[in-house]
């Protein structure tokens, strides 16, 4: 019984991800194929790369990837001093209130960020922060998932390390930056990982916030780009584009894949 159920559920694996697999097959061979074959059900080794000149020629996409990696970057950079912080301090600070407080920060997971838009945009509206980078990254400078996972981390060092490191005169601040950060690098590349592609795929609030190239990101130009034909989607040129804003996550997915399953097994998140 065990094995028939491993069966199919082993199978029933294997069909959702075909299901997202298949997608990306096609836009991976149309992204290559001449336009004047772009919709053919027939398959033929007649490739080119004229649909990724096209592209590159036809839009800013290299000031967008620019705007982009700046914007994930900035906002990674941040989350990481925040994150830590605030997890080092859920788990080894002892304070009024501690589990109360951590149980509203977990609420935030079950908030959508599309829920804040229009908060967002008015605090940043009054700023004057309006179509701009730094506007683009303030919402999201701190992550209550990040200190969820970096917590349940921390949680699994012994702390027999801070009593040590204590008696060798060690502060708190010393304390969480070389024990405690370096210990916890599969945590914080899953988080790295989780971080990246949700604000690299992010499109709703910068779509809102932006309306200048210099800061328009990947997403936001893609669509932009896609609506720009006037005789209907261009299939060969939109794949040709959705490739190369996909490529960079998918590359940095499969050579970190390890340490972010590590990441997720060591928190003890299943």
């Amino acid at each position: 019984m065990k094995l028939r159920n491993w069966n199919i559920g082993f199978w029933l694996l294997i069909a959702l991800g075909a299901v997202w697999f298949v997608p990306f097959v096609w836009m991976l061979v149309t992204a290559f194929r001449p336009k004047q074959e772009a919709l053919s059900a027939s398959f033929s080794f007649n490739f080119t790369l004229d649909n990724f000149a096209t592209v590159w020629s036809g839009a800013p996409f290299a000031q967008y990837f620019v705007n982009t990696v700046v914007i994930v970057v900035g906002i990674l950079a941040v989350q990481i001093l925040t994150v830590t912080m605030a997890a080092f301090a859920f788990a080894r600070v002892d304070f009024a209130w501690k589990n109360v407080v951590f149980l509203l920060f977990l609420a935030q997971i079950m908030i959508p960020a599309d829920v804040l838009v229009f908060p967002n945009y008015n605090v940043l509206s009054e700023l004057s922060l309006l179509d701009t980078k730094l506007g683009i990254m303030i919402p999201y400078f701190a992550s209550a998932f990040g200190i969820f996972l970096l917590r349940q981390m921390f949680m699994t060092i012994p702390p027999e390390l801070d009593e040590a490191a204590r008696v060798e005169g060690y502060s708190r601040w010393r304390i969480l930056w070389k024990i405690y950060f370096p210990l916890a690098r599969p945590a914080y590349i899953a988080f790295g990982l989780v971080s990246v592609s949700y604000h690299w795929n992010n499109f709703l609030w910068p779509l809102i916030v932006t309306n200048s190239v210099e800061n328009r990101p990947l997403t936001v130009g893609l669509a932009i780009f896609a609506q720009s034909f006037e005789t209907g989607a261009q299939w060969t040129e939109v794949s040709a584009a959705t490739l190369i804003v996909v490529a960079p996550l998918m590359l940095g997915f499969l050579f970190f894949q390890r340490q972010f399953m590590n990441g997720f097994i060591h928190s003890g998140i299943k």
